[in-house]
């Protein structure tokens, strides 16, 4: 089958992208392909349980899909039903340890290329030896059988031509573990129990708060540049590892091997990890490149030599959000580019004393002082979360209480496109020796509602560096920069852009027991006098990257839909 044939059935491709990010399967295939099952011996002897599916009625040899994974090896079975048809091997392969694979319970993906063995190396070299294989074979997966690919990909053996991963981190630390250097609480225990992995992990990452040798061991992008296969990128923008899409891309564009360095692709939709909850249709959201077009061509490109689907391709294809209710708002389309970010000026965009949000800075000392108590932490509502309600949840709920300071623009005159990295500096003092501080970008709709569009988290003690803390001392200012990740949002005409600080978002963030101790205590909690300040002196403030195009944020000139 060619891949012109394959681009008139975006619908069960997307579907069958979906079920991989999820470990599951539930697609419909083409056709049912048996398995054979081999004991693939790794290097330090122990067997891994590997299902190969070779293609019907097709002449060996064949260029192979390779999926590595926790949940068990039959997520295979659809995926070779519907890729050994066009000429693919597929092999799936338990992770060490899991399933029918041998080996004793160990650090999650700290097995795959970095860390304590080469697993990912390992079966990589397998593969390509084998008779049935010519010699090439690409990666494949979403979450846990896309960080397996990242972990496996530096340093991996020249058989390896491609990779298609799938919302997954490159850095376990700053991606996953301790986001602005704050347990992501709901994340890792809540899959690490679902998985029966926490007896091993879960104590090993809370004995490791900052961002030690145990961490940079199992960071990929650190190693971007011994990364020498391509790869396209898949995120969305409510995705629990958003930012470790977009930073695998641009640090193996700009600096992986030579093989690799600008050759790879990043796809971001408006998506998180699973459905978004409530609902949101947002207009053609699978009419893009995120339907797996690009990366089925982009497979046969890397490992049949078919170029003709890759031609027109742009590196960068990304949706920019829009106002979901008004089909004739600006936004809600598919943009492509030559990199990431695109053209933006970062512009400041200050916290005022009477809760208003603008781009004049602020020309009297001011400051606002709310109590934090961790046992009374913000409950969180949406945003990006794997068990909790995902998505741009209207916040007004947690917006009234008052350990949350809400800063409001004007409405809008005309519509403010958002695209890019956001940081909020924030200049604060607290009466404890630590304390966190949340900030949250919302767009107000006309009626009222206040709709997430993306936040983060800072450990104060964390705000110089993640590898060693530095206790705060009351009374004294300290600038805090919160990273909220990326998005790509147009506010329009009529809405209000909102920006909400506090110090917790519990559970999707372990509160800070605000006693200098990385972790809580039972029975060992400080309540904290937490002071914003916004003055010309210290003058808090979000940086908005606006997109910068000759036309306006309505997606024209540079900034053509990708999609009419």
């Amino acid at each position: 089958m060619s891949p012109s044939s394959l681009r008139r059935r975006p619908p069960r491709i997307f579907a069958l992208l979906l079920a991989l990010t999820a470990g599951l399967s539930g697609c419909a295939v083409k056709r049912t392909v048996a398995p054979q099952t081999f004991m693939v011996p790794m290097s330090d002897g122990v067997k891994l349980a590997t299902d190969v599916y070779l293609p019907p009625k097709v002449k060996p040899p064949y260029p192979t899909i390779l999926v590595r994974t926790p949940y068990g090896k039959g997520v295979g079975k659809d995926l070779a039903g519907n890729l050994c048809p066009l000429g693919y091997a597929v092999v799936a392969q338990d992770l060490r340890g899991r399933f029918d694979s041998q080996g004793k319970p160990a650090i999650i993906f700290g097995n795959d290329g970095l860390g304590g063995h080469q697993d990912g190396h390992d079966t990589i070299r397998w593969v390509a030896q084998q008779s049935w294989s010519d010699g090439k074979l690409a990666t494949w997966g979403g979450s846990a059988l896309g960080i397996v690919q990242n972990m496996a990909a530096p340093d991996a053996p020249p058989a390896l031509k491609g990779e298609v991963v799938i919302m997954a981190f490159s850095d376990f630390y700053h991606q996953a573990a301790y986001q602005g250097g704050v347990w992501r609480k709901e994340l890792l225990e809540g899959w690490l129990k679902s998985q029966k992995l926490e007896d091993v992990n879960l104590p090993t990452f809370l004995d490791h708060p900052t961002y030690d040798a145990f961490w940079k061991e199992l960071s990929a992008v650190a190693r971007a540049d011994k990364v020498n296969a391509p790869g396209v990128y898949i995120g969305g923008w409510y995705d629990i590892f958003l930012q470790g899409t977009i930073n695998s891309f641009v640090t193996i564009q700009e600096r992986g091997g030579p093989q690799a360095r600008g050759h790879c692709f990043l796809v971001i939709g408006p998506i998180g990890h699973g459905a978004l909850d409530p609902k949101i249709d947002y207009p053609r959201a699978t009419q893009g490149p995120i339907n797996l077009m690009a990366p089925m061509d982009l497979l046969a490109y890397w490992l049949k030599g078919e170029p003709d689907g890759v031609a027109n391709l742009k590196p960068v294809n990304y949706y920019v959000m829009g106002d979901f209710e008004d089909k004739s708002a600006p936004g809600n389309f598919w943009r492509s580019a030559d990199a990431w970010p695109p053209p933006a000026e970062v512009t400041p965009f200050y916290l005022h004393a009477d809760h208003t949000l603008s781009r004049d800075r602020p020309a009297e000392d001011s400051k606002l002082t709310y109590r934090y108590d961790p046992q009374n932490p913000v409950p969180t509502l949406g945003g990006q979360n794997l068990f909790l309600a995902k998505g741009p949840v209207d916040q007004r709920p947690v917006e009234s209480r008052p350990d949350v300071l809400v800063f409001t623009t004007e409405p809008l005159p005309e519509p403010v496109e958002v695209t890019g990295r956001l940081i909020a500096k924030l200049y604060v003092s607290s009466d404890c020796p630590d304390t966190d501080f949340t900030a949250k970008l919302c767009d107000v709709y006309p009626d009222g509602k206040s709709m997430l569009v993306t936040d983060g988290i800072r450990r104060a003690s964390l705000r110089n560096s993640f590898e060693k803390p530095e206790r705060l001392k009351p009374g004294e200012v300290y600038q805090v920069d919160v990273d909220l990740w990326s998005t790509s949002l147009i506010f329009n005409k009529g809405h209000r852009i909102r920006v909400a600080v506090s110090s917790s978002n519990a559970p999707r963030f372990e509160p800070n027991p605000n006693t200098g101790d990385p972790h809580p205590s039972p029975g060992r909690t400080r309540v904290a006098t937490n002071t914003l300040f916004l003055s010309d002196k210290y003058p808090s403030q979000i940086l908005l990257p606006l997109y910068n195009s000759t036309e306006g944020a309505g997606g024209k000139a540079s900034g053509k839909p990708a999609v009419p």
